[in-house]
């Protein structure tokens, strides 16, 4: 009987991506320059594809790439903390003609998920484009890269990229169980000592890190301790009882990369501190995760009339100003959860068996 060797583990997670939506490319068949790691042409197509009717130019495109790749990787944290903002909160584009309106620009399409408000001026990133969002269906063009060899500090080949729009926003790396001298903590290692050593220009805009023996699977942050790296145990998040081995595999594959609960949590479960002593970068659980959205799908539904998108303008503005203000205090109970000493184990939400059917600890 033949071994299950990283090779075959690295097949079998591909064709579980492909039955998700994620077209497979090898690495050899991705037209780039050795050091680069963007795709830069799927970006550019995603940008004039989405923003075809705003009359978007090549010039300004230009200008958002520009962007993204002048971010230093040497400055790891901060160039990741920016990139993952960008990511999730989109930016404003001066535009080449300064007569024609700023034009805000989302790197992913995030269709069906809840709309949001034209952001404030400081909110967002505003980017100048050298001078000369109505949604209709999921417009984003995704590939699952395997086998990429990146040039830097040295070459590196890591298993599996999943890139978005050209972003390679999450990347996996399998270790065999047959080989004892191999462990998923020494997949921990290469992602986030090596990987971020040697070719810190794919990690700068890394959201997830995927460890896998095929037994044992764990999502967490380039930056998080492996303790904190977690198996995503639920599907649907309606499930009595969460999974676990290989069945925690097909779990986190068919729950979190669901294309859709992928854009969600790349877009509101990611959070950095504005101010912190230590490089902290927390990612949700998966009961985290099911919590949070099923009390926000609630509070729509309950909402009284009136404060839905369909009453006034002053309504919606109030409704949508609400919602950005829940999700960024969900971000910070979020990080206080995991790391605030004041929280005691036995509430702490990073525990694996915390439910999934949350109820507040607080009075009052």
């Amino acid at each position: 009987m033949s071994k299950f060797t990283e090779e075959k583990l690295e097949r079998a997670i591909i064709a579980l991506l492909e039955e998700q939506g994620y077209p497979h490319h090898k690495g050899e068949s991705i037209a780039r320059q050795p050091s680069e790691v963007l795709i830069r042409t799927d970006l550019q197509t995603f940008l004039a594809r989405q923003y075809a009717h705003d009359g978007i130019t090549t010039v300004e495109i230009a200008a958002i790439i520009r962007r993204l790749e002048m971010l230093n990787p040497a400055d790891l944290y901060d160039s990741n903390k920016t990139i993952c903002k960008l990511v999730a909160d989109g930016l404003l584009l001066k535009r080449e003609d300064r007569s024609q309106k700023d034009l805000y620009i989302q790197l992913i399409d995030y269709t069906e998920l809840p709309q949001q408000r034209w952001p404030r001026d400081g909110e967002v990133e505003t980017i100048l484009a050298e001078e000369a969002a109505v949604y209709a269906s999921d417009a984003n063009i995704y590939r699952v890269v395997n086998q990429l060899e990146i040039e830097g500090r040295e070459k590196r080949i890591p298993d599996t990229i999943l890139y978005i729009n050209g972003l390679p926003l999450v990347v996996f790396e399998f270790k065999s169980t047959v080989r004892e001298e191999a462990t998923i903590h020494d997949a921990y290692q290469q992602l986030t000592t090596r990987y971020a050593r040697d070719i810190p220009e794919l990690m700068k805009y890394n959201g997830l890190c995927v460890l896998s023996d095929g037994v044992n699977s764990k999502v967490g942050s380039l930056f998080a301790p492996y303790e904190l790296f977690y198996t995503w145990r639920k599907v649907t998040g309606n499930e009595v009882i969460g999974q676990d081995g290989i069945n925690g595999l097909h779990t986190m594959i068919q729950g979190l990369f669901d294309k859709k609960r992928l854009r969600e949590v790349l877009r509101h479960f990611i959070y950095f501190p504005d101010v912190s002593k230590q490089e902290v970068k927390v990612v949700c659980r998966y009961p985290q995760y099911y919590a949070a959205t099923k009390l926000y799908q609630n509070i729509k539904e309950h909402r009284k009339p009136g404060g839905d998108y369909q009453g006034t303008p002053q309504t919606r503005g109030r409704w949508q100003g609400r919602h950005l203000l829940w999700r960024d205090r969900q971000r910070q109970e979020l990080y206080h959860a995991l790391f605030d000493p004041a929280v005691d184990e036995e509430r702490r939400v990073c525990q694996p068996d915390y439910c999934a059917d949350y109820r507040p600890h607080r009075s009052g």
